[in-house]
């Protein structure tokens, strides 16, 4: 099972960028999609190339957020939201549950525009790890997708040291990541590529980041430890440019 992560910074964007060239070459199983910027009526339907069923959690406000869910297998069931009301609206998370597997989709708050936005993140993420934790005790293997707007540590970020007071890279959001995975959650990108550095899934459009690859690791399969023991290749497809950031494929033997 190939499952992909994937900030797409606009669905209606991606689409005309070649989304649909992507997932020929890819060919994921499931697909986690962020920041779709679009409700659902304004999708395009290319995006599901023919074989895959889509599940969306759009933001209420227009051109904003959403999250949602691609998969070639049709899920048993689909949820919507964390049941709080602000997250909510904001469409931060879906799950889709299949026979074998319990996928999220998950974009996290970004607290660069200001303290206020900064303090709303840190309470999703106090919030966020309540919510996760009792799929930890589940018999299902679980994996949460998405990005979460945290470089986790300085092997994830091209200037740990200019960046050290930077929202993404401030260390009480990773002190919450290190608390995250010490519950029971494993990265596991980082488990299956441990020591290899310059590896980043997201570059700012300034300056020609991307380019020379002055870039951050923000988005990331979390999951379970059934799915841990399975993962077998992890790649970060940054070849694609439908976005600032790339998606993050990983294999699973299930």
């Amino acid at each position: 099972m190939k499952i992909s992560s994937y900030n797409v910074n606009g669905i209606r964007a991606a689409d005309r960028k070649g989304f649909a060239d992507w997932i020929s070459k890819s060919q994921p199983d499931i697909i986690c999609l962020q920041e779709l910027k679009a409700h659902e009526d304004q999708i395009p339907a290319s995006i599901c190339n023919g074989i895959y069923h889509g599940a969306y959690h759009c933001a209420e406000k227009k051109g904003y957020s959403g999250v949602g869910l691609l998969s070639k297998e049709k899920p048993l069931h689909v949820e919507c939201g964390m049941g709080i009301d602000w997250v909510d609206s904001e469409g931060r998370v879906i799950m889709a549950e299949y026979q074998n597997v319990r996928v999220f989709s998950v974009y996290a708050l970004s607290g660069t525009t200001g303290s206020i936005r900064q303090a709303q993140k840190y309470k999703f993420m106090d919030d966020f790890i309540k919510f996760a934790a009792p799929y930890l005790k589940d018999k299902k293997p679980t994996v949460f997708c998405g990005d979460f707007n945290i470089a986790h540590t300085e092997i994830d970020i091209h200037n740990p040291v200019a960046n050290k007071k930077t929202s993404g890279f401030l260390p009480e959001e990773r002190e919450w990541f290190t608390k995250f995975l010490e519950a029971g959650y494993s990265d596991i990108f980082r488990k299956l590529n441990a020591d290899t550095p310059d590896l980043y899934s997201w570059w700012t459009y300034r300056a020609g980041a991307k380019s020379r690859n002055k870039g951050w690791r923000l988005d990331y399969q979390l999951a379970t430890s059934a799915l841990l023991e399975n993962a077998k290749v992890a790649n970060i497809e940054s070849e694609w440019d439908m976005s600032d950031h790339a998606p993050v494929t990983i294999e699973y033997k299930i």
